[in-house]
Formats: structure tokens, sequence, C-alpha cells
């Protein structure tokens, strides 16, 4: 059998606990788990699944509600209906 290293890898602990029950269920370890992806990453030269950033958290939209709510705070806003009000309840 092949040498093999030590990796230790940090995260949170509900995350690992997911992980977890995750692999149990698929029958197998965290490290199996872990072992597989680093293979296929090894293989194919890129994470094997998209990676992307939400939008909502960037600095410009972070900036635009900052914005929109001071407005709103300082009575320059107009908050607009989402159904219409035609006097039924």
């Amino acid at each position: 059998m092949a040498s093999t290293v030590m990796v230790n890898i940090r995260m949170d602990p509900e995350t690992k606990k997911g992980m977890e029950e995750t692999c149990r269920d698929l029958g197998m370890s965290m490290t199996t788990a872990f072992v597989i992806y680093a293979r296929k990453v090894a293989r194919e030269h890129r994470i094997p699944f998209e990676v992307s950033v939400d939008p909502f958290y960037s600095d410009e939209n972070q900036a635009h509600l900052r914005q929109a709510k001071a407005d709103l705070d300082a009575g320059h806003s107009i908050v607009h209906e989402l159904a219409a009000d035609d006097g039924a309840e």
C-alpha cells in the first residue's frame, strides 16, 4: 500500500456534523469523501462543481442597500404596494 500523509481541515462544527451524517448515509467516512474529492481535482485540474458568489453580497449591492435604507429612514423613499388596493381584504 502506498504511504499516506496527514491533512488537517478546519470547519465549523455544524458543517462537520452534516458531512459526517451524509457520508455515513453513503456508507463512507469523511476521509474517503475527501480522498475522492482530491483525486478528482488532481485528475481534472479543476474544482469538480460550480463555485460562484451570490451577487446579493457584492460590494455594489450592499452599498445600494445601505443607501436605500438611509433614504427610507430619512423619509426620501417611496414604498410600493405589492398587492392592488381594491378595498378588499
